[in-house]
């Protein structure tokens, strides 16, 4: 089984960053990997990518003609691809040695039409004391208690997941309407295109969370104000996925569901037992970043609104 690994960058500020996802992948203990990146419309960080590694046989290169998003340019990947699986990372990333080896154990002893790793922080200044581990994945880190090996969920992190690649094709790749652009940030390609993958064959992303990648959290991310405005972002994103595909809510409710009927409790009964300012905070935090995400999710609605009511006013 021959995977091809897709990796996309476009911007020189992360270049070093990029070379260390890059190695990560050209050592895999797994033998059959292709390597495929893909610069978007950069063509200085291109010319550079290509000067290091195109003399590789197992890496293939390819430029965009302008900046067209990281959805545009993992389906690029993919199509460019020659594996029967694609796997997907970022460039922000480093995959264990034996990442593409775990895959690959699933595919090929289940009939997995997808498969999914867990997500670790490279905390680069050190993880906050206020984050709770509930919302370990406003930073792309997987959070305890997701999912159990081999289940079946919507999606995992879109920098630890993959697909047969015929599958991949056959749904049309990520939709463009999603994931960071160099203009934008918006989220949720991943669960979009879960959603889209669930409707089709009825079935979802198998769970392997001995297949780890360690996404690298720059320091700027663990700062409280751009904590609560990926809160507030991740809000509006789900309402974006809600109006294209209203089951893709399910996921949400279960994490809600997680959350309060769980993890909550918990965190009211060890209140005091370790280190009682710690986990105040970290409870109240849960409360913010919960809210944060709720008003994200109420702005949209609203912007929707205000939209339909100047479009019937225009009708006049």
């Amino acid at each position: 089984m021959k995977v091809s690994v897709v990796i996309c960058s476009y911007s020189m500020d992360l270049y070093d960053n990029f070379c260390e996802a890059v190695d990560s992948i050209l050592s895999q203990t797994y033998s059959d990997v292709e390597l495929v990146i893909v610069i978007d419309g950069t063509r200085r960080l291109y010319e550079r990518v290509r000067s290091e590694f195109g003399n590789r046989d197992d890496c293939l290169i390819h430029c965009n003609d302008e900046n067209q998003g990281v959805s545009y340019s993992r389906t690029k990947g993919a199509e460019l691809a020659s594996g029967d699986v694609v796997a997907f990372i970022d460039d922000d990333a480093i995959a264990e040695p034996d990442w593409v080896a775990k895959l690959v154990e699933v595919y090929k002893s289940t009939d997995a039409l997808a498969v999914g790793g867990r997500m670790v922080g490279n905390w680069v200044a050190g993880r906050p004391s206020f984050l709770p581990v509930e919302f370990n994945w406003l930073v792309g880190v997987t959070y305890p208690g997701f999912a159990s090996a081999g289940e079946e969920v919507r999606n995992t992190f879109e920098s630890n997941i993959s697909f047969r690649r015929d599958v991949f094709l056959e749904l049309g790749g990520f939709d463009t309407d999603f994931g960071p652009t160099a203009d934008s940030y918006s989220h949720s390609e991943g669960a979009e295109i879960g959603t889209r993958l669930q409707a089709t064959y009825g079935r979802g992303v198998v769970y392997a969370p001995e297949a780890v990648v360690q996404h690298t959290i720059f320091e700027h991310r663990t700062q409280l104000r751009w904590l609560l405005r990926r809160a507030f972002d991740q809000g509006v994103s789900k309402r974006q996925m809600e109006t294209i595909a209203t089951e893709s809510t399910n996921e949400e409710l279960g994490y809600l569901q997680y959350l309060f009927g769980e993890r909550v409790p918990k965190r009211i009964l060890s209140v005091g037992s370790r280190d009682a300012v710690k986990d105040i905070v970290q409870f109240l935090m849960v409360v913010v970043l919960t809210a944060c995400v709720c008003a994200g999710y109420m702005y949209s609605v609203l912007i929707e609104m205000h939209r339909k009511v100047k479009k019937n006013c225009s009708l006049f």
